[in-house]
């Protein structure tokens, strides 16, 4: 790491937030066009994406934050592969961040749905401190790498595990966040909570998927609060998979409720299709809490003003989107396991 320290390094990301804050104009072009490359990505979501980094990009936020590590400044640089997801704009930056603050090389295996906005980021970032000029390599195929973060699904996950299990590696698996209502949340509350639903039309693993409510729930005063998100329908992509869904429900009979632009169904399960948000009842907040503990390798967040004792992150209402530096997907400390190669 010989060109390596830490308080410039803190110093160029702070700028770089900075930047994001303030967009130039073209980074203001490239937020409006994202859409043209991939229909999820509208200037509202990419806009909250850059947003959602910036804030945690400032001096004081990055030194407390790497503050917490012994990073060995004369410790040779490693090769640090990342396979990063797609689903949200920007959701690799978090891992590209930790590999560079601690001195190491990132080989980047982009996705192709979310490849622009990161070599841009990445570029500005160069022109702040260009001692990351040789920080990082985008590839198309990991090789001559020292560790590996792969992003994936539950499927992939088996093949990372196969090819990367013999090098120190983080590999994520299919993750869905949860809400846990008491039934005594505010209208602002349960609005709060429809960001967590909607934000990123529900793409991400960070999005509530599934709401765990007392028995005998009136879902009347959570579809009155979250009215104000009906123009999600307007997204053409969003609407034919609430249409499909819809179909689906009608053709077989299912029970379900419908709102217009999202539908609400009892069941088990965590991951639900788009425009659909589970639920399932619970007795007690005992019972809630053990579910949870029981699925906690399924659940990337809880959303919830109830106080809880499980190992996942627990978040108020409208904060599912807004992790902060140390909220490690999955709770694995990525950055200690950075530090320790």
């Amino acid at each position: 790491m010989s060109n390596y320290n830490l308080e410039t390094f803190i110093k160029a990301f702070s700028v770089l937030g900075e930047h994001l804050r303030n967009p130039d104009d073209e980074l203001q072009q490239l937020i409006a066009s994202e859409q043209y490359h991939n229909a999820w990505f509208t200037p509202a979501s990419v806009n909250a994406a850059v947003a959602a980094i910036a804030e945690t990009l400032n001096s004081y936020d990055l030194t407390k934050w790497t503050s917490q590590y012994i990073i060995d400044q004369n410790k040779s640089a490693k090769k640090v592969g990342l396979i990063l997801a797609g689903n949200i704009p920007l959701v690799g930056f978090h891992d590209i961040l930790c590999v560079l603050i601690t001195g190491n090389h990132a080989l980047i295996k982009a996705s192709s749905q979310d490849a622009r906005l990161i070599k841009y980021i990445l570029h500005k970032l160069v022109t702040i401190e260009p001692a990351f000029t040789d920080s990082y390599s985008f590839v198309e195929r990991l090789q001559g790498f020292d560790a590996v973060i792969a992003t994936g699904s539950n499927n992939t996950s088996r093949y990372f595990e196969y090819y990367f299990g013999k090098v120190p590696n983080i590999i994520r698996k299919n993750r869905n966040s949860v809400a846990l209502l008491t039934g005594n949340e505010t209208a602002e509350q349960l609005f709060n909570l429809g960001h967590d639903i909607f934000d990123y039309y529900g793409l991400g693993c960070r999005n509530v998927s599934k709401l765990l409510v007392p028995k005998d729930y009136d879902f009347t005063f959570f579809f009155e609060s979250i009215e104000a998100h009906n123009d999600i329908a307007n997204h053409n992509k969003f609407h034919n998979n609430y249409d499909y869904n819809k179909s689906i429900y009608l053709v077989n009979r299912d029970k379900h409720l419908d709102n217009g632009f999202l539908l609400v169904k009892e069941d088990e399960r965590f991951a639900s299709p788009l425009a659909v948000l589970y639920f399932e009842y619970y007795d007690d907040l005992a019972a809630a809490e053990e579910k949870l503990n029981l699925q906690t390798e399924s659940i990337q967040c809880v959303v919830t003003a109830a106080p809880l004792n499980i190992p996942n992150q627990v978040v108020g209402f409208g904060q599912s989107q807004q992790p902060g530096l140390a909220d490690y997907a999955d709770g694995v400390d990525t950055m200690a396991f950075l530090s320790s190669l």
